[in-house]
């Protein structure tokens, strides 16, 4: 795979530097492949890059390059972005500057997936919505008892829940929030004001805000260590990635 450094060099050896996203994806391909995993496609990444960045036009308002070094992060973590929850490249306004600037979040999906990963402890979350049964407990021998009765309307969600389990380990490590805690939490954080994309996606949100909790007690990796710090710049509206940031 080639280094950070040989990276940063191909790019700067480039003779004219695209000055869209699109123009980005097409001309440096050949970096978003050095940065993914060997499991990743290349081609894949992009087109799906290219898809969430139309669906998103308020990216069309964010500094190019800005983009591009989210997909490059992205393409680091092995988490491909858009509608499959495992990350997502989202415009967030800087309230500073008035301008639009791309950060990328990690998706529920994602963080459990890097945790898998490691192949010493398994996690998961769900989310509970009113007329479901639901008992939890913490304590010397937690449990939680969770019977889905079928209703998914966001606006009956009632509580979200992470289970981790460490391999040997004789109990889970659990953490269960009802939904006024985590709206709680989020507005203590919130420095985005209505761009949070927990207005759009509470679900979402709130299935990784105990999946966080969890996450704390397990075993851990330096990609799920990267993508928890990047969440959490992003919470505060302080994720600042700039291509350079991005390679290195």
């Amino acid at each position: 795979m080639t280094t950070s450094t040989e990276l940063a060099a191909t790019l700067e050896r480039k003779p004219a530097k695209p000055e869209t996203f699109p123009a980005m994806l097409l001309a440096w391909k050949p970096q978003i492949e050095a940065a993914l995993p060997r499991h990743l496609n290349a081609d894949r990444m992009a087109r799906i890059c290219l898809t969430c960045f139309r669906q998103t036009p308020k990216l069309g308002e964010c500094e190019p390059l800005s983009v591009f070094a989210a997909v490059i992060q992205a393409a680091q973590l092995g988490l491909e972005p858009g509608l499959n929850g495992r990350a997502y490249i989202l415009p967030y306004k800087n309230r500073k500057t008035g301008h639009y600037e791309a950060q990328f979040i990690p998706g529920w999906k994602g963080l459990v997936e890097l945790a898998n990963r490691s192949g010493r402890a398994s996690v998961w979350t769900d989310a509970v919505f009113e007329g479901d049964e639901f008992q939890w407990e913490k304590g010397s021998k937690p449990f939680i008892k969770h019977l889905p009765q079928g209703e998914d309307e966001p606006t009956k969600l009632s509580h979200a829940y992470g289970v981790g389990w460490v391999k040997s380990a004789n109990y889970p490590v659990i953490e269960a929030w009802p939904l006024s805690k985590i709206l709680k939490h989020r507005d203590r954080y919130n420095r985005v004001g209505d761009d949070h994309y927990s207005y759009k996606h509470l679900e979402m949100y709130s299935r990784k805000v105990v999946l966080l909790q969890v996450l704390k007690y397990l075993p851990s990796t330096p990609e799920l260590e990267a993508a928890i710090i990047l969440n959490d710049q992003a919470e505060i509206g302080q994720q600042r990635i700039t291509l350079d940031d991005a390679i290195k």
